[in-house]
């Protein structure tokens, strides 16, 4: 396990063969797991860096209370048979003067930007730092987090980044709901109203399927099914999967995204159509 910016940086030149990364705030799931296994299958070499960053958190967010087991990532990580750990300080990421912040334009202003305004500067600022100091050639990330998947492969084109982003698909339990760290929070009543968001995206594909393509139509039915289901809505939108731009009506390989707030607990999923 590296700790050391320094460090990682010299060992990562001197790896021979492709490097895979994968960047995570730790507490690993299965969602997790599935982009460290797509990262083994295709490079010869894969990092994984663990690091809960501050400055993506709100201030009245749950920084403090973010679930943590670093033990235990390293034990499953360990059996996935991946090469290198990153595991460094707040120090060592924001050193004492740090003044350095990255931004993308427009599509971090919308969607999960509206709610959470500096949420995006923190992970765009801390993926340019990361990416920087592994320097990978492909870099994992989950769809699960769509908009923020489309807005660091944004910035990696915008600033001739040679490490490809690649987006895998969204890990879900058994009964549908997407995996996140976030889950834990969830009483067991609040557990099964969470399944609204996944059922509100199955129900927008059925009435796809009925060629009902207005997207203010499917929002007001999804909405129902959530609001029904004890969800707060905080966003419903479809947009192109490639810029995010708001779409009237749904079309072949759209996106459909949505943010709920169940329990005082906010979670998003979505889903192409």
């Amino acid at each position: 396990m590296i700790n050391s910016v320094s460090e990682m940086q010299k060992i990562c030149s001197g790896i021979k063969g492709t490097i895979g990364f994968v960047p995570t705030m730790g507490y690993l799931h299965e969602g997790h797991l599935s982009l460290v296994r797509a990262a083994r299958k295709q490079c010869s070499n894969v990092v994984v860096s663990i690091f809960v960053n501050p400055y993506q958190f709100s201030p009245n967010e749950d920084l403090a209370l973010y679930p943590r087991n670093i033990d235990r990532d390293v034990k499953l990580l360990t059996e996935l048979e991946v090469d290198f750990i990153f595991f460094p300080t707040e120090q060592e990421m924001y050193p004492e003067g740090y003044k350095t912040w990255v931004t993308v334009d427009k599509i971090t202003q919308i969607l999960c930007g509206r709610s959470r305004p500096t949420h995006f500067r923190g992970v765009i600022t801390i993926v340019t730092k990361l990416m920087n100091i592994v320097d990978p050639d492909y870099m994992f990330m989950g769809e699960k987090d769509f908009q923020q998947l489309v807005v660091l492969q944004q910035m990696a084109k915008d600033l001739n980044f040679r490490t490809k982003i690649i987006g895998c698909p969204i890990v879900r339990e058994e009964d549908g709901l997407a995996m996140s760290s976030r889950n834990k929070y969830l009483s067991p009543s609040a557990r099964k109203d969470a399944l609204c968001l996944h059922n509100s995206l199955l129900l927008s594909k059925k009435l796809f399927k009925q060629e009902i393509i207005s997207s203010n139509k499917i929002i007001a039915e999804m909405s129902n099914l959530i609001e029904n289901n004890n969800g707060i809505v905080d966003y419903i939108e479809v947009v192109d999967s490639q810029t995010l731009k708001h779409l009237a009506e749904l079309r072949t390989g759209c996106r459909i995204l949505v943010a709920v707030i169940i329990e005082n607990t906010r979670l998003i999923d979505n889903m192409e159509m």
